[in-house]
């Protein structure tokens, strides 16, 4: 996970009006400093600090002239500093402190290897000033500098980069985060849609095929029918056949009709596998234990479907309330009844949010509902939460 090149960020109103309350301070001290504490002349001074100043501005709309603008300051700056100045040669307290100030809005605004590259610069400027200085100054003159300057702005740098750095990788699980909540509700969504299609087709639109299949065949089945009775059935018959047509529009709704739903295979027992694997690939810790009672029994279509559905939900907690928290899993027969368990090891107040976690558990206990079932969470005494869901192997007789 990188920062992202912030030299292609827009600049923004916030970074004019700072760029503009600093860049005038700082020609004000730099000049006066300058000129009166460090006796540089005062042009070299107005020009220096000038040139230093804008640069503070100039970042926000061409980085590589603002540096160009500034280096160029600092080793004329470097030239007129007088040798008998009580001085922090090659630079001037001020002239440092804005250099330092601009290696941190580099850092800010620009590619972090642009920001190194310019503070690596910065310091072999320094180094050539005082060796190729024509006034004959000696390194030791220049020691100070030569040890502050680097650590200090080195501190800067570090400091900005990795503050963008964290700020970056927040709003990324922020919007990771956003993601995975609309895509949860959106799934959520869609398996409800899909329940309700399926009941619809498999309950409703039964019952009227029943419906309409005994009015039409009353008129043969039973003997004797007077006219009036006969166009009853008749009318049964033709209401039958106009709700089975909308009940078939709703259905089109209510399904997807890009995908064919019946060609996908529902999640069952053989499938756990997968779902354990994946949650492993998004760095959580999980074991899975099934009894060999487990594979000898064939469950019902729905109570396989319950089973995949509690587990895939249970881990989809974890990884949401308590990433990194061990997981095990474990499948028994117990009876006619097959004993699922979900124990994790979430701290206390993870545990607790799992115990709030909403949606997911209302979902869990109508699917144990719906398959005569029973379901029990909460958190363990002993510490983590636990899911233990026992599910009749026949489903709801």
């Amino acid at each position: 996970m990188t920062a992202p090149r912030a030299d292609k960020q827009p600049v923004s109103l916030l970074w004019w009006l700072s760029a503009g309350a600093v860049a005038p301070a700082a020609l004000i001290v730099n000049v006066t400093l300058n000129s009166s504490a460090f006796h540089v002349p005062f042009f070299v001074a107005f020009v220096g600090g000038a040139a230093q100043s804008s640069a503070l501005m100039l970042i926000l709309l061409s980085p590589t002239a603002a540096t160009a603008m500034q280096f160029l300051a600092v080793a004329l700056l470097s030239v007129f500093i007088p040798p008998e100045s009580v001085s922090t040669w090659p630079l001037t307290v001020p002239g440092m402190i804005t250099l330092i100030i601009y290696i941190g809005l580099l850092a800010a605004r620009t590619a972090w290897r642009t920001a190194v590259t310019s503070w690596w610069v910065s310091i072999l400027l320094l180094i050539v000033a005082v060796l190729l200085d024509p006034r004959g100054r000696s390194v030791t003159d220049a020691l100070l500098v030569l040890i502050l300057y680097p650590s200090i702005s080195a501190a800067v740098l570090v400091a900005t980069l990795g503050s963008r750095y964290w700020t970056t990788i927040r709003r990324q699980l922020a919007d990771a985060r956003r993601d995975v909540a609309v895509e949860q509700s959106q799934r959520a969504v869609a398996e409800e849609r899909t329940r309700i299609a399926r009941e619809l087709h498999d309950v409703v639109a039964h019952s009227m095929s029943v419906i309409h299949m005994q009015a039409t065949s009353a008129a043969y089945r039973i003997k004797d029918l007077d006219p009036e009775t006969r166009a009853e059935f008749t009318r049964i018959a033709a209401g039958a056949r106009a709700t089975m047509r909308e009940m078939r529009q709703l259905l089109a709704v209510l399904r997807d009709e890009t995908a064919d739903a019946e060609l996908a295979p529902v999640p069952d027992l053989s499938r756990l596998g997968d779902l354990v694997e994946s949650a492993r690939a998004a760095g959580l810790p999980v074991e899975l234990h099934e009894s060999e009672a487990v594979g000898r029994v064939v469950p019902t279509e729905s109570v396989a479907l319950a089973a995949y559905r509690i587990i895939q939900e249970s881990l989809s907690n974890v990884i949401r309330h308590a990433p990194g928290a061990r997981t095990e899993i474990r499948l028994e027969v117990d009876g006619s009844e097959l004993v699922l368990q979900v124990v994790n090891d979430a701290a206390p107040q993870a545990a607790q949010a799992m115990e709030g976690a909403g949606h997911g558990l209302h979902g869990m206990r109508e699917r144990v509902r719906l398959v005569g079932g029973s379901l029990a969470v909460g958190v363990r005494e002993e510490g983590g939460y636990r899911v233990v869901a026992r599910l009749p192997i026949g489903g709801q007789e």
